[in-house]
């Protein structure tokens, strides 16, 4: 395989990604080469290929998003789809092995899918992905893939039982942050206040797209809540309370874009899940939480 964020690996990588998308629009999964045996989730539940949305789709809302990580055979597609009159924000990862695709794995965030506590959700008809996130960088703005899985693990470890401390990252000014499709700015003053402190556990962490080229990594993470924290105060002495009053986990599959060393833009597809869902698909033995 080609290096990394280079050449025809890459470009035969989005290839088959704009395929995938293609055949989901159609629901004609004869269209495309997957492997016996392919793995298939959606909102990490594991079925047969094809199954869920593949049957329902009626049209997918673009442009997409689409990066390739060529050292690991992963592509990671942000895009947008109508389930008749119901919309969906969807984030999803392929893998591909020898030219066929051996894993699959979809969040799709529906309104009824967030459920409560309210969360932000935006219009896939006027929703478009931050520009910034496609454009490849110049050499000079590239960091290495360890320095990126780095950066945005220390974006969990900042997340996980907020206090203010920002632990491991660093966010280049004006980075904005789209959850579902909303735009949210002023990402790293949540952090140094402390605004995320109901969040228990940020576990299940993987790190499966690395991007080079463009500068991004795609991840996975739960998101945990006790629903034991009330009231709480930020480090500017304001007082809050946990809009979490039950045990409850955010699932989410999230990309970072990252320029000179620094997290810059980043998207992300939320769901609800079960209180301490297990991911299908991270690793037992990650070195990750």
């Amino acid at each position: 395989m080609a290096n990394a964020g280079e050449g025809s690996g890459q470009a035969a990588l989005e290839k088959i990604a704009d395929e995938y998308r293609a055949a989901y629009a159609a629901r004609d999964a004869g269209r495309l080469k997957v492997a016996a045996g392919v793995r298939f989730t959606e909102n990490n539940v594991e079925l047969r290929f094809p199954d869920a949305s593949w049957d329902v789709l009626t049209e997918e809302v673009g442009p997409a998003l689409t990066f390739s990580d060529p050292v690991t055979g992963n592509v990671g597609i942000y895009t947008a789809i109508m389930m008749s009159e119901t919309q969906a924000f969807m984030a999803i990862r392929l893998k591909v092995a020898g030219g066929a695709i051996s894993e699959i794995e979809h969040i799709m965030s529906t309104r009824r899918l967030i459920s409560s506590p309210p969360t932000p959700y935006g219009d896939v008809a006027s929703f478009r992905h931050d520009p910034d996130l496609a454009r490849p960088l110049q050499p000079g703005e590239r960091s290495s893939r360890e320095a990126m899985i780095a950066l945005a693990n220390g974006y969990w470890e900042t997340l996980e039982n907020n206090t203010g401390e920002i632990r491991g990252t660093k966010f280049a000014p004006g980075a904005k942050r789209f959850e579902n499709g909303k735009e949210f700015d002023e990402i790293e003053e949540g952090f140094t206040l402390g605004r995320y402190a109901f969040n228990e556990r940020v576990r299940d962490r993987d790190f499966m797209v690395v991007d080079e080229s463009r500068g991004l990594v795609m991840s996975r993470a739960f998101i945990d809540h006790k629903g034991l924290m009330d009231a709480y105060t930020l480090t500017d002495g304001s007082e809050r309370r946990s809009p979490f009053r039950e045990p409850h986990t955010w699932s989410v599959l999230e990309v970072f874009k990252i320029r000179n060393g620094m997290i810059s833009g980043i998207e992300a597809a939320f769901i609800g899940a079960p209180y301490y869902q297990r991911s299908p698909w991270t690793p037992k033995d990650s070195k990750y939480k």
